[in-house]
């Protein structure tokens, strides 16, 4: 959704078993901005990547993980708490 957002580099990635792009140590060093949902998915990316995420900024944006893949809900909540923590357009 924000792949278009001048100045940035966009990747998207899950932490679960059934993820089609997994989070792997790579991408996270490739990152230097990380988002996710829930809490409960900022525990399991420190416990599973711990020592990929030092310099790392892991922003929690605090949406339940319940919405349908580009639900309208879903992008306007993502776009409300994501763009504060993106360069200028």
């Amino acid at each position: 959704m924000f792949a278009d957002w001048p100045g940035i580099e966009t990747q998207s990635a899950g932490l679960g078993n059934d993820a089609g792009n997994p989070v792997s140590p790579e991408l996270l060093a490739w990152s230097d901005l990380i988002f996710v949902m829930e809490k409960v998915h900022r525990d399991k990316l420190s416990k599973k990547f711990r020592s990929h995420l030092k310099g790392r900024r892991v922003i929690c944006l605090d949406i339940p993980d319940e919405y349908d893949y580009m639900d309208p809900v879903l992008v306007q909540l993502l776009h409300e708490k994501v763009v504060r923590f993106l360069p200028a357009r």
